[in-house]
């Protein structure tokens, strides 16, 4: 449902802001769970690229259909990430990591995949890099294994939660940090009693952001027209640009 994407679309921006990237150049992030690409997305709007893993060929086919930008791989994270040392300036996972807490086999022991899970994707970082990892925990002692997995494998870093006193709102983001302690980002809403206030006002601020780096509206021509030149930058065949591109079609009943 469009409901979900959207919520989808929020939580991959938020992850990708915590990630911290610098301005000026294009990184290489690793979406863990990317399912149909919807993070991705977000990811290439912002001028980064990406590869996605995911364990679910369904999942995958949907993301090769919408032609997302980033390169896909089938693949268990639970057996680990299979990529070069230091290959990843960040890596982002919207809602998948509490997934390995579930043993599926009899062979499964959630620590160990956590573990294998952890220690590889340390590896597969840059030094400096940093792990935003977007969950929902099914109780604290989830939330303590994976913690305690991460830690384990290197990383230093933990929790931030947003909108912590909110029911709906409230989300976990494991931020993690490769080779240097940062300092954790605030969660959101935390700092002030009334929580609409607060959600009105990064709302609109985000937005302002948003102009001033001089992005364009999505799905409108300029954007369209944007992302077909960086695909063209890419090696990608894509389609002439024409008077129609961008253009709304007539309703058909």
């Amino acid at each position: 449902s469009s409901r979900v994407v959207e919520i989808q679309s929020q939580m991959s921006e938020r992850a990708v802001e915590l990630l911290g990237l610098p301005e000026d150049r294009a990184c290489l992030l690793l979406d863990v769970g990317c399912g149909s690409g919807l993070s991705g997305d977000y990811i290439s709007e912002e001028g980064h690229y990406w590869i996605g893993m995911d364990i679910s060929p369904a999942m995958l086919d949907v993301a090769v259909e919408r032609e997302v930008e980033g390169d896909l791989l089938l693949a268990d994270v639970g057996h680990g990430i299979p990529f070069r040392p230091g290959m990843f300036d960040g890596c982002i996972s919207i809602s998948a990591v509490q997934w390995l807490c579930n043993a599926d086999k009899k062979s499964h022991s959630p620590p160990k995949r956590l573990y294998r899970f952890f220690s590889t994707l340390y590896t597969a970082l840059a030094r400096g890099a940093r792990a935003v990892l977007q969950l929902y925990p099914e109780n604290s002692e989830q939330l303590e294994l994976i913690t305690a997995q991460a830690m384990r494998a290197g990383f230093t870093g933990g929790m931030v939660v947003d909108y912590p006193n909110s029911a709906k709102a409230k989300k976990f983001f494991l931020c993690l940090f490769v080779g240097t302690s940062g300092t954790l980002p605030k969660g959101l809403g935390t700092e002030c009693a009334s929580e609409e206030l607060h959600q009105a006002k990064f709302t609109s601020e985000r937005t302002r952001f948003r102009n001033v780096k001089g992005k364009s509206v999505k799905k409108s021509r300029d954007w369209i027209l944007e992302k077909k030149e960086r695909r063209r930058r890419q090696g990608k065949e894509v389609r002439a640009d024409t008077k129609y591109t961008g253009r709304k079609r007539r309703p058909h009943f």
